[in-house]
């Protein structure tokens, strides 16, 4: 990934506003998943006049543009992350519900394979893995 959140949308012709470039600013920031919830949270500490609302707008925006990708974990939460980041695939802790991105190169050469042995050329997927830890003796 070669430029910003705030680049690529300026590039697709959105009107950056001081807001958007901070909930921008903010979502670049972010090595997890946030919520909308939490984007507001991280942004109104840089910025308190955000209201709640132009989080949850700017995101639409942004998820819209293709800028960002929307996740749902199966926790009733959409979260989201920067449709540009590099492959990886996700491991959800059900009891904790946290977010583990993970790459393996097996996986990946085994959908392909799927993909091939039925007839396709794979342009994408998206894996979650939902699990609860092993027991520690």
């Amino acid at each position: 990934m070669s430029d910003t959140i705030i680049a690529r949308c300026e590039a697709k012709g959105l009107r950056m506003t001081g807001q958007r470039r901070t909930i921008a600013q903010v979502l670049q920031q972010s090595a997890d998943h946030p919520d909308v919830e939490e984007l507001y949270a991280r942004a109104s500490k840089v910025d308190s006049g955000i209201s709640i609302a132009t989080v949850y707008r700017t995101v639409k925006l942004f998820e819209e543009a293709g800028i960002l990708d929307r996740l749902e974990f199966g926790d009733g939460r959409a979260r989201y992350e920067d449709a540009e980041r590099d492959h990886h695939d996700h491991l959800i802790d059900m009891q904790s519900g946290e977010v583990i991105e993970f790459v393996d190169p097996e996986i990946e050469a085994l959908q392909e394979k799927i993909a091939a042995k039925l007839g396709y050329k794979l342009k994408g997927h998206r894996l979650e893995l939902y699990g609860v830890p092993l027991e520690q003796d």
